[in-house]
C-alpha cells in the first residue's frame, strides 16, 4: 500500500465520519470547481526526497522523505462573510492533524511518525473554503530483484 493510499485510510477511519470524501492526485488534479460532496479531503504526495544508498554492499535500501498534503474544502454559507466556513475548517484541521500526527506508515521500519510541518489557507470564496495542511513523512525503498 502506498503512504498516500495509507493516509486515505487513515483520514477515513475517523470517528465519527467528518468528509463526506476522501480522494487522491488524481480526483483532485481533475477538479475543475468545487467537489461534488463537502467536506472533502484529497490527499497527495507533493515532494519526495531519497537519500543515498544505506548499503554497502547487496540491494539499494534508500530512506525517501515526503512531503503530503491533505487539501480541505468546506462549506457554509451559515453566514455571508464566509466566518461559518472558517469555524468549520478549524474544526476539520484539529481532526486531521490528530489523526495523522505520530501515525507510523508501513513501509518505515524506524518507526518514524508523521509530522505535521505547515498549514495554509488556499482560497475563501462564496462560502467554501479550501485549506492545505502539509506533513511530512518517511518510508524505505528497496531494489526490487
Amino acid at each position: 500500500m502506498t503512504i498516500a493510499a495509507e493516509i486515505i485510510e487513515r483520514l477515513g477511519a475517523i470517528s465519527p465520519q467528518v468528509f463526506r470524501m476522501i480522494e487522491g492526485a488524481a480526483a483532485y488534479a481533475s477538479l475543475t470547481g468545487e467537489p461534488k460532496a463537502m467536506p472533502a479531503a484529497y490527499v497527495l504526495i507533493e515532494e519526495e526526497q531519497s537519500s543515498e544508498n544505506e548499503r554497502m554492499t547487496g540491494k539499494v535500501l534508500q530512506r525517501t522523505e515526503a512531503d503530503i498534503a491533505v487539501v480541505i474544502a468546506t462549506r457554509n454559507v451559515a453566514d455571508g462573510t464566509g466566518g461559518a466556513a472558517a469555524g468549520d475548517i478549524e474544526e476539520l484541521k484539529a481532526k486531521v492533524r490528530s489523526a495523522l500526527i505520530g501515525f507510523v506508515p508501513t513501509g518505515n521500519p524506524a518507526g518514524d511518525p508523521v509530522e505535521h510541518i505547515s498549514g495554509n489557507l488556499l482560497r475563501m470564496k462564496s462560502g467554501v473554503v479550501w485549506q492545505r495542511e502539509l506533513f511530512g513523512a518517511a518510508y524505505y525503498q528497496e531494489e526490487q530483484p
